[in-house]
């Protein structure tokens, strides 16, 4: 156990000293991107600066996507009811490891059931325990409300896997012909296989998050106080409306006629069109709900404020990993793209056992600088599922493989962090070190977890 301990402090140190600021690590990733794409590629310094450039705003929308799923959730938590039910929840904990496990384990359900949902809910979570429990240590709280989010895209919301299930013509498009039919989820998401990867990684989270708790000289807490957003001065009226305008502001006939229109919209679209619980789902749901909850327009809007500035990562940051995403999926008059090259090399010594796992790390690297599934997708289909065709793997593993490596390393990749920092306060480097060893304690149980699927 001391032994353990040594290793964790080692690792949370490591983190602390060499790991920068989140926008830092974009800009040390950007540039070593273009120093692997020039000669790799054989493209000139011109080319990599267009296809970086061209590729800068591919994500604006997404962006303001992530923006909107922060703010809005963190303004329904604000809602006094919801408050008052998170607050019961979080006095549930009587100890540090209980506290640990049961964060642990709530963000990794609400993250397999929706990667937005759980990304918000777990933070928030654990920032209420944090405000309840003594002695617990915050950092590690955060970490671990985060560690979840590694089994999303084994979940219900995984974009690879939905969209393998979803259009055919578009398989054929994407994969070059290889793929011609759907893969229901069935043979991905609930197959058997996956289910039980998914169990094992969520219970090996919650054992050595909790056994990862610092002893009492090495625990770092945090003063409730630091963490209270309440402002008393907002959204509270001491003094009855006497205008017409302010009747408006206060009035909770419109705040629910409003709500009562974006949830029949919801609703609509999810059980009768039967369309995909995602991201914008989510944001609506939030957002309706939070205004229903909050009874009043006007309360709406000054919590909505207070919650805005948690965004600021988000919506600096996410421009230049798209312009990274442009570096890797981008070709020059060479005709050669980096994420190409990355896949083929792994294809390359893969044999039909040994592929699922290749392709899993060939992924988890690439998810280091083009976090998102989407992209995952446009540069692993055309090759991967070739690949795996012709050494007879089965493409609903080829695409666990790529779903699993793609959410992986999102334990160490910032990007993917920022929305639950912003709610904790914190900065990467404070819960990174915590998350190296989820990294590989994960990493050990997914790999294991593809060659018996494989076999």
């Amino acid at each position: 156990m001391r032994v353990f301990q040594k290793v964790i402090n080692g690792s949370v140190n490591f983190m602390q000293k060499y790991l920068p600021e989140p926008f830092i690590f974009a800009i040390i990733l950007t540039f070593v991107a273009i120093a692997i794409a020039m000669p790799v590629c054989h493209q000139s310094i011109a080319e990599v600066v267009s296809n970086w450039g061209g590729g800068v705003w591919n994500l604006l929308g997404f962006s303001m996507q992530m923006a909107l799923v922060l703010v809005t959730g963190a303004t329904l938590a604000a809602a006094p009811s919801i408050k008052k039910f998170i607050n019961n929840l979080a006095s549930l904990p009587k100890t540090p490891a209980g506290a640990i496990a049961l964060v642990t384990g709530v963000s990794a359900v609400a993250c397999w059931l929706n990667w937005g949902f759980g990304l918000i809910v777990g933070a928030i979570f654990a920032k209420e325990i944090a405000k309840k429990l003594r002695g617990v240590d915050y950092r590690l709280l955060i970490a671990s409300a985060y560690s979840g989010f590694v089994v999303w895209h084994a979940g219900i919301s995984g974009s690879i896997p939905l969209k393998m299930a979803s259009d055919a013509g578009e398989l054929v498009k994407d994969t070059n012909g290889v793929i011609s039919s759907v893969i229901p989820i069935g043979n991905t998401i609930l197959d058997y296989h996956n289910i039980i990867m998914v169990l094992l990684v969520t219970v090996a989270l919650i054992v050595i998050n909790s056994l990862m708790h610092p002893k009492d000289g090495n625990i770092v807490t945090i003063d409730p106080v630091l963490l209270n957003d309440d402002d008393d001065s907002v959204g509270a009226n001491n003094h009855s409306p006497v205008t017409p305008a302010m009747r408006l502001e206060h009035s909770r006939i419109l705040s629910a006629l409003l709500a009562l229109l974006g949830l029949s919209f919801l609703i609509i679209n999810l059980f009768v069109k039967k369309h995909s619980f995602d991201l914008g789902s989510v944001i609506l749901l939030f957002l309706f709900l939070g205004i229903v909850l909050h009874k009043t327009p006007i309360a709406y809007v000054r919590a909505f404020a207070k919650s805005v500035s948690g965004a600021a990562g988000i919506l600096l940051q996410f421009p230049f990993y798209a312009g990274i995403m442009g570096i890797i999926t981008g070709v020059g008059s060479s005709g050669i793209c980096l994420g190409t090259v990355v896949s083929e090399a792994f294809v390359s010594i893969s044999t039909s056992t040994t592929y699922p796992i290749y392709t899993f790390l060939c992924a988890a690297i690439l998810n280091m600088f083009v976090p998102s599934g989407g992209g995952h997708w446009a540069i692993q289909a055309p090759i991967m599922f070739a690949a795996g065709e012709a050494l007879n793997v089965d493409h609903g593993l080829t695409g666990m493989a790529i779903a699993w490596g793609d959410a992986w390393t999102n334990l160490i990749q910032p990007f993917w962090a920022l929305p639950a920092l912003a709610i904790a306060k914190l900065n990467a480097k404070d819960i990174m070190g915590f998350c190296l060893i989820d990294l590989v304690v994960s990493g050990v149980i997914i790999i294991g977890g593809l060659l018996i699927w494989a076999i």
